[in-house]
């Protein structure tokens, strides 16, 4: 489950990397089995809030360190970094930050998204993220038998949970802000929010950073028991890759990721 685990640290390496510094993972830091792709897209952000800026900063340092432990504790077995797509693209042929912006409907069917336009588009470029990341690693959980990577993802998990509260409490905090507000923010963040939800199955477990009281945060989405929800590997996949159905690739990783159980999603096993 940590390979798992590793292919989706490089995606949020790679984005928080090139938004925070305009550079991404060292070339050391993508070998391993499977076939090694590239990166398109990327892009340092002009941030012009420095709260963000730095915000950031310390996500992309933390994720970069989550790839590099990963490595470490895998060894021999570390996957290598599968092609990875964080970029724009054009209204004819958008990449995957304008394809999932426009599956939520944040934009129109021809509209191009870009989250290393401003603070703003970062932060939801991020949202689009980082409650996947939480969700994933709480899935997998029970999944880990070996005590010592249990309490290496239970590490990572707090740390994306810090992440996806931080992004989460931005985006709400702007939205409402005075004296000028952009509820648009908060519009735009439920709307990934749903539209993960269509991705990931049939449940409704994805909650917005407001209910239907847009005034009214949800900071933290729990259950009736204040439990963060859980995501299946299939799950997560389905989301990265932009589709409802079992299938490999597509999204932010063009050729799917170097896992091994992914080949299992074509026979509609849940991995």
């Amino acid at each position: 489950m940590l390979n798992v685990a590793l292919n989706l640290e490089y995606l949020e390496a790679q984005f928080y990397a090139f938004a925070a510094f305009g550079v991404g993972l060292n070339a050391n830091m993508l070998t391993g089995i499977g076939t090694q792709g590239a990166v398109t897209g990327g892009a340092q952000v002009p941030f012009q809030d420095t709260v963000v800026r730095e915000y950031a900063r310390e996500i992309a340092i933390d994720e970069v360190a989550h790839v590099a432990f990963l490595r470490t504790a895998l060894g021999s077995a570390a996957v290598a970094q599968p092609a990875i797509d964080i970029s724009v693209g054009t209204a004819a042929a958008p990449g995957a930050f304008t394809a999932a912006a426009r599956a939520a409907g944040v934009i129109g069917a021809t509209g191009v998204f870009n989250p290393y336009a401003d603070d703003n588009s970062f932060l939801l470029g991020a949202y689009i993220f980082e409650d996947v990341g939480v969700s994933a690693y709480k899935g997998a959980a029970p999944l880990i038998a070996n005590k010592t990577y249990l309490e290496a993802a239970a590490g990572i998990l707090a740390a994306e949970a810090y992440h996806a509260g931080l992004i989460r409490t931005i985006l709400y905090r702007k939205g409402l802000q005075t004296p000028n507000p952009i509820p648009s923010l908060i519009t735009a963040a439920n709307q990934i929010s749903d539209a993960r939800d269509s991705l990931d199955g049939s449940s409704d477990d994805d909650q917005g950073i407001t209910g239907s009281d847009p005034t009214i945060s949800n900071i933290v989405p729990t259950d009736a028991n204040g439990l963060a929800y859980s995501r299946s590997v299939a799950q997560v996949h389905n989301i990265v890759y932009l589709t409802p159905t079992a299938k490999i690739g597509g999204g932010f990783f063009p050729n799917g990721t170097n896992n091994r159980l992914d080949s299992l999603r074509t026979s509609g096993a849940n991995a």
